[in-house]
């Protein structure tokens, strides 16, 4: 039985593969093909559907968060594989052969999955407001086989204006060590590196070019590996970052409108998405506009669709034309243009902003913040202040970071919507001739995956 391995390489795309010798090797006895994603392009939403086949109408996941009706609150970066409806890859594999394995290393969602090998990132959150990473494990005992020969999961290198290599490194090291000893049947790795760069200083900069032959770099020693075990190798990614610098404040003009809804606490600003008439959950280039009152709907259209930056704002019939209509998705769907992107933004001056927003805090939030991946160059030596606050908590002090921007034009690159050139899509390639082909939607991985694993669906 051929071992399967899937390496989700995250923002990979043709403009960035030329730089990547030992990644576009894989392909040279298989195929490669163009990946055509759901919308939206985003970790969570694409993810579900490679592992389901399904699109977001029927496995629910429509963004990276979205608004809990039920809770009254916005919540982005859930893990439990709960939230994830259809059947995923594992359980159809097993109905062919009962017992085949599965390792999941860092895709998205794998609290709870029915998997038999799980590593994700978990930061261990102590009573006096410290965050320390860490990561969880399944079976518990495999943290410490982790932790104890790599050291703890660098979380401060996986998101945040240091995010570089080092995490990338760490889960491919926590990726051998699972195939090797493990054995697993399946073993789905993410690599997050790709992510970064593109959105600082865009796709096609020279520091997005030096990243990815870095990354081919440290993927070298892993896919001969690979190759030498004969397994069979799947490179793909879910979404390309195109190049984007026009930041659309949709919040702020839902504000304006007399439809979005705020409370004040120690002077900051919160959104009140419970008594808000409407409001936006921000995803890189596509925005979920909550609306309560449906004589509300025409007012939020307009206001939407009149913004500089806005491309399309998606009706009932528009999320069902997507794959988009599901419960959990806003009653409109705002697209941004291929250069824009929403922020998450609801206040309108910057002194009554909440001190999460200064700070790298993915949970608080109600909406997704690329100035998280820059230092504020308004705050005199920023990096050196940081370093010393960390060097405060874990002295055990209370601390508060500041180092992400309220200014959002030093973002230049983004993703959600569906991409335009080819050079900014997703790909695949694959180490087996098997059933190649030019093109292949997210919805056709799972069952690709099935074929070159020798299962059928």
């Amino acid at each position: 039985m051929t071992r399967l391995v899937v390496l989700d390489i995250v923002g990979l795309t043709p403009r960035l593969l030329r730089h990547m010798p030992a990644v576009s090797a894989v392909a040279a006895e298989g195929f490669r093909a163009r990946l055509d994603p759901v919308l939206p392009a985003v970790t969570c939403s694409v993810q579900s559907t490679l592992l389901t086949g399904a699109p977001p109408a029927e496995h629910g996941v429509v963004g990276n968060g979205w608004y809990f009706r039920d809770l009254g609150e916005v919540l982005l970066w859930r893990q439990h594989n709960a939230l994830v409806g259809g059947e995923k890859i594992w359980d159809t594999a097993r109905r062919s052969r009962p017992g085949y394995t599965v390792a999941n290393v860092c895709w998205w969602y794998a609290m709870g999955a029915d998997v038999d090998f799980t590593v994700t990132p978990r930061p261990v959150y102590y009573s006096d407001g410290r965050k320390e990473p860490d990561c969880y494990t399944r079976p518990p005992a495999l943290h410490d086989e982790l932790t104890d020969r790599l050291g703890p999961f660098p979380l401060f290198t996986y998101w945040g204006p240091n995010a570089g290599l080092p995490s990338s490194q760490w889960i491919l090291a926590a990726a051998r060590q699972i195939f090797d000893e493990k054995q697993p049947d399946l073993t789905l790795v993410y690599v997050p590196h790709l992510d970064y760069e593109p959105q600082r200083s865009g796709p096609g900069s020279p520091r997005s070019a030096r990243e990815a032959r870095r990354l081919d770099e440290a993927l070298r020693p892993f896919l001969a590996h690979l190759r030498r075990e004969g397994a069979t190798v799947v490179i793909l990614s879910e979404y390309g970052i195109a190049p984007a610098s026009r930041p659309v404040d949709i919040n702020r003009a839902l504000r304006r409108a007399g439809l979005l809804e705020v409370h004040t606490q120690d002077g900051m600003e919160y959104l009140d998405p419970m008594t808000s008439r409407a409001f936006a959950v921000a995803d890189h280039q596509i925005a979920h506009v909550y609306v309560r009152d449906p004589a509300d709907l025409a007012k939020a259209t307009e206001v939407v669709a009149g913004l500089d930056g806005v491309d399309e704002v998606l009706d009932e019939q528009g999320k069902a034309r997507h794959g988009l209509a599901h419960e959990r998705s806003g009653e409109l769907v705002a697209v941004a243009r291929s250069d824009a992107w929403f922020t998450y933004y609801y206040w309108l001056d910057d002194a009554r902003a909440p001190d999460f927003a200064r700070q790298v805090e993915i949970h608080r939030k109600p909406g997704y913040d690329p100035a998280e991946l820059l230092y504020d160059p308004t705050v005199p030596g920023v990096k050196a202040r940081a370093l010393g606050q960390v060097a405060r908590k874990k002295a055990g002090l209370r601390y508060r970071i500041r180092t992400v921007p309220l200014d959002p034009s030093g973002v230049r690159g983004s993703h959600g919507r569906l991409p335009e050139d080819p050079q900014d899509s997703p790909v695949l390639l694959c180490s087996r001739p098997g059933p190649a082909r030019d093109r292949i939607a997210a919805t056709e991985v799972k069952d690709l995956l099935l074929d070159l694993a020798g299962l059928t669906g």
